[in-house]
């Protein structure tokens, strides 16, 4: 008899890290480079700050002053993610995913379009 292999989780969920905590969440990693305004440590329960899995600041800038960009911004955070120092911060995140839940946490408004769910999807499409 054949025994079935649990499947190994391989991405994450996404959340604003303004709203509130859950059991289900996890492990909280904040992966934006700046602390989101108007929350306390306490208050965001986070586990870990990975700042060097979040976009460099001159790409953050970017997309921020023209949303218009988000295609090119995928692309080059993708890139971005397969160098010094977010490629360490990457096997860190990874390493967390493949141990239990894991909840990315980000600060913009945009629930569709932001650096959390691109670094989603880009770990889907990059296992």
């Amino acid at each position: 008899m054949a025994t079935r292999r649990k499947p190994v989780r391989t991405t994450a969920q996404v959340k604003r890290v303004y709203e509130a905590p859950a059991d289900s969440d996890g492990w909280r990693v904040l992966v934006d480079r700046l602390w989101p305004r108007g929350i306390s440590k306490d208050a965001a329960r986070i586990d870990l700050w990975l700042k060097d899995v979040s976009p460099s600041d001159a790409l953050r800038r970017r997309v921020h002053a023209d949303p218009s960009t988000w295609d090119s911004f995928v692309t080059d955070y993708a890139g971005e993610l397969t160098r010094p120092p977010a490629d360490a911060a990457v096997a860190t995140l990874r390493a967390h995913i493949a141990q239990g839940p894991v909840t990315l946490l980000y600060a913009a408004r945009d629930t569709a379009r932001n650096n959390a769910t691109a670094l989603r999807t880009w770990l889907e499409k990059n296992p």
